[in-house]
């Protein structure tokens, strides 16, 4: 049977296995850093982790100028922090992405 599974499959099996929800003050110290994407909701966390992994750029340099994903501005940083949001995030270094439940 695991002859079957693609290697794209196993991929994303293991990338959603590394998902998991967090609150804004524990990732505040990745936004400081530059670090924090965030993906916007008619996107699939894993889909784009997938291929930022792959550094997929095409795609990538696509959904940025799509504003489909982007890096935490301070605005939104200072809402994050003013409210008590959930995100589900993955890493995959150097970043870290992040999506709003």
């Amino acid at each position: 049977m695991s002859e079957d599974i693609s290697p794209e499959l196993i991929e994303r099996y293991k990338l959603n296995a590394e998902t998991g929800r967090m609150q804004w003050v524990e990732l505040a110290r990745y936004f400081a850093a530059g670090r924090v994407i965030v993906v916007g909701k008619e996107l699939d966390l894993v889909d784009v982790a997938q291929q930022f992994s792959r550094d997929n750029k095409a795609q990538t340099e696509k959904w940025l100028g799509d504003r489909d994903i982007g890096l935490v501005s301070d605005e939104q940083a200072r809402e994050f922090n003013d409210g008590e949001f959930e995100f589900w995030a993955i890493v995959v270094r150097p970043w870290v992405l992040i999506q709003r439940m």
